[in-house]
């Protein structure tokens, strides 16, 4: 509720608010993406939870090539107060959070197809999720971008692949 308009009264005035805000726009893969995010720290003496600095609300909006939008609206709350995380630094670590479920979570499941694996039981899952981010890790370090070329090659250049490793 925080967030919504407020709606006025004839002869009333709005409420005081601490909302902070920043935007910013980007553009590539055919879609031009926006982010604005409006934070608060209002809430942190009402509410009764624990280490409760700010909350805060972030737009996404989408525009693809053929100039069709999508707007998404998330909410969030943290416990970094204003003065170490303000708004274009929030706007920051909720990008950071994405980066890792789509540079990390999105190869495993994509490229290694961890999701369709049929290890359920005992320790296989975990140590399967091991050996995938040893995989990606390794070939991090050697520079690989492509993880997909990257697993065909060794597919077909086995012996290539681990003598790659060893120097």
């Amino acid at each position: 509720m925080l967030f919504e308009p407020q709606r006025l009264l004839a002869g009333t005035s709005a409420l005081p608010t601490d909302f902070r805000r920043t935007s910013t726009v980007e553009k590539g893969h055919g879609r031009r993406e926006k982010r604005t995010i409006t934070v608060s720290s209002m809430l942190a003496a009402y509410s009764t939870w624990p280490y409760l600095a700010q909350v805060f609300k972030l737009e996404y909006q989408r525009t693809n090539a053929l100039g069709m939008s999508k707007t998404e609206v998330r909410y969030g709350v943290t416990s970094l107060p204003a003065r170490v995380a303000g708004p274009r630094r929030l706007l920051e670590l909720t990008r950071g959070h994405w980066g890792i479920e789509n540079g990390l979570h999105h190869r495993r499941d994509a490229t290694l197809h961890e999701d369709h694996s049929q290890l359920r039981m005992g320790h296989a899952p975990h140590l399967l999720a091991i050996l995938n981010n040893t995989v990606l890790g390794i070939l991090a370090r050697q520079g690989v971008t492509n993880v997909a070329h990257a697993r065909r090659e060794f597919a077909y250049q086995f012996d290539k692949a681990l003598y790659s490793l060893a120097s």
